[in-house]
């Protein structure tokens, strides 16, 4: 089955977009406390997904993407 992938990344609670953000520059500048932004990113998935803000395939699509 082929997906329209389009939507995992569109409509992402704020909270989650911007901890996605942060975990991507830090990434890119080598910071330090990447432990913890890799959490934050973990949580807000976890959150968005409880709360009914995204799927579970845009959760596993982020999951596999960014962690």
């Amino acid at each position: 089955m082929d997906i329209d992938k389009a939507y995992l990344e569109i409509d992402l609670p704020p909270y989650l977009k911007e901890d996605i953000e942060n975990l991507v520059e830090g990434r890119k500048i080598n910071h330090f406390a990447l432990d913890g932004l890799y959490n934050e990113v973990q949580s807000s998935i976890n959150v968005a997904f409880y709360d009914g803000r995204i799927d579970e395939e845009q959760a596993n699509y982020l999951r596999k993407k960014y962690l």
